[in-house]
């Protein structure tokens, strides 16, 4: 892998910045996710990236599989990892709830969820959701997306009923019939896709948040050279994926046992172009998407979105390739 000199002067520098912490002894493993959601993630578990990163600190690296941001975060409120990937609304609704988490960098920005249905369902538009049941994973950016999608034609989530289930067991309830519909995620709604038939009703790319790592707060304070350096693996991650993305298809082929056209769905839809520098650029839609679930009173109207996202956003470990 090779970087550029600037990219590794930058590092050297944001290193050097934080060398400045309070000393804590370094730990003897990093406990970090990685997901299907997530195709970095897949690139550094597969060529030991963040093993050999730390191999000579004697650090071990343990991998802990996410199903959904919601595992994610639930692991990083519980301790059980260290760094883990999610979207960025969920990681800000979480930060609201008390999970000290901070969004330390970026690993896509993906138009990762729609609202599916089937062929057979009925179901047309947005409208059409009224009194029909819905497959979602709540605290997810699908049930974010959900929220938002039924507030703009005037619905909430009182409106339509849920059926609250992981990504896969909602893919699984929709082609079985028992819900009408379903808040997806890929890479299993683009296998509902394009081995189903399912139908993507409404899509709208800009209210898919950002894909965000997140450390847990207490880990970034007592280790940010740590941080900062998974992120820079995060980098060799990104441009190996951009250089070589046949094998970024057969790598998440592999792994997710799914076939070549949906994995290149997936991947058709996911933004890989952008380093973990633009942690501060999902400040925005992130905002965005707070408000919006405030507006639908899926989070409380006495709470400070606004100061919510700035407590998550931390753009201190993040180096620009460029």
């Amino acid at each position: 892998m090779v970087l550029t000199r600037r990219f590794l002067a930058g590092l050297a520098a944001g290193l050097l910045s934080l060398a400045t912490a309070p000393a804590f002894a370094a730990p003897s493993e990093i406990r970090v996710d990685w997901a299907t959601y997530n195709p970095l993630s897949l690139v550094l578990k597969d060529k030991k990236l963040l093993e050999k990163e730390f191999e000579g600190d004697k650090i071990g690296v343990r991998w802990v599989f996410s199903a959904g941001s919601n595992k994610a975060l639930e692991f990083l409120n519980a301790g059980s990892i260290d760094i883990g990937s999610t979207a960025g609304a969920a990681a800000l609704i979480a930060r609201l709830n008390g999970n000290p988490i901070k969004a330390v960098g970026v690993f896509s920005r993906p138009e990762w969820t729609a609202l599916v249905t089937r062929a057979d369902s009925g179901v047309t538009k947005l409208a059409d959701l009224k009194g029909k049941t819905v497959a979602v994973t709540r605290g997810t950016d699908p049930h974010i997306f959900l929220v938002r999608a039924l507030d703009s034609v005037g619905l909430t989530e009182r409106d339509v009923k849920l059926v609250l289930l992981q990504h896969a067991d909602g893919k699984t309830a929709l082609l079985r019939g028992d819900v009408d519909a379903w808040a997806g995620l890929d890479p299993i709604m683009a296998q509902a896709e394009v081995e189903d038939g399912a139908k993507l009703f409404f899509r709208k790319a800009e209210d898919n948040t950002w894909g965000v790592l997140n450390a847990r707060e207490e880990f970034a304070e007592q280790n940010p050279q740590i941080v900062a350096r998974v992120l820079k693996v995060y980098e060799e991650a990104r441009q190996w994926a951009l250089k070589n993305p046949d094998e970024l298809k057969k790598l998440l082929m592999a792994e997710t046992k799914l076939p070549e056209a949906v994995i290149a769905k997936q991947l058709e839809r996911t933004d890989l172009t952008n380093d973990s520098t633009s942690i501060a650029a999902t400040k925005e839609t992130i905002l965005a998407a707070g408000l919006a679930l405030q507006k639908a009173n899926v989070i409380e109207s006495k709470a400070d979105v606004k100061g919510g996202v700035e407590a998550l956003i931390d753009t201190r470990f993040a180096v620009s390739a460029k």
